[in-house]
């Protein structure tokens, strides 16, 4: 079975490699780490991990909410964010950068496999649900791109459905299409003095 490979961000050494050692007992890959946001957008652009472990406060002019921003956005990677003492603004802030979740300092361990688990089954299902949206835009696409070849008979105008059967236009639009139908002539038909598909017989001339 593939191990899911983590990120962390974390700024303090010995609390990196304190994660580091934690998520390896849980059973987890630790494929990059990174000390400050900038850094992080780097490597996580090539690496593309399956998740992230962002510390909320960092070193630099990037904390963590601007890059788990940044990587949502360009990535559309699960973050877990890692906070202490972080304050309500920062928290609001980080609330609406869409968090997979948070874990609290000082790790507990247990707690800290729980919350990576319900990350990754809440992002493997979002990643389904976007696929299964990109199918079926593609379907409705092909459908109708199908339904707009129609056999219309170049004299009387009627259309051939699929049960081979002919109809008249209003009739097969009215079964295949949210429309109704208000009649009226044309000008064309109007200056010529007969409706439009009218079929000329020796009568008419």
């Amino acid at each position: 079975m593939t191990k899911e490979r983590i990120f962390i961000v974390e700024d303090e050494g010995i609390v990196a490699a304190d994660l580091e050692d934690r998520l390896k007992h849980l059973g987890y890959t630790v494929v990059g780490k990174a000390a400050s946001g900038e850094q992080a957008l780097k490597q996580v652009a090539d690496i593309k991990p399956d998740l992230i472990l962002m510390d909320i406060i960092l070193q630099g002019d990037m904390d963590g909410v601007e890059a788990g921003n940044e990587i949502v956005n360009q990535h559309a990677l699960p973050v877990v964010y890692l906070t202490a003492h972080a304050d309500e603004v920062t928290v609001r802030r980080a609330q609406d950068t869409g968090p997979f979740g948070y874990v609290l300092k000082p790790f507990d361990e247990r707690e800290l496999g729980i919350a990576i688990e319900i990350a990754l089954y809440r992002s493997r299902t979002e990643a389904k649900l976007r696929s299964l949206n990109r199918k079926l835009l593609e379907a409705l696409d092909h459908v109708k791109t199908l339904h707009g070849l129609l056999p219309i008979c170049a004299w009387c105008k009627k259309i051939r459905d699929d049960g081979g059967y002919w109809q008249q236009v209003e009739t097969y639009l009215k079964a295949h299409a949210d429309v109704e139908f208000t009649h009226g002539i044309c000008p064309e038909c109007l200056e010529k003095g007969r409706p439009a598909g009218h079929i000329m017989r020796d009568k008419d001339y």
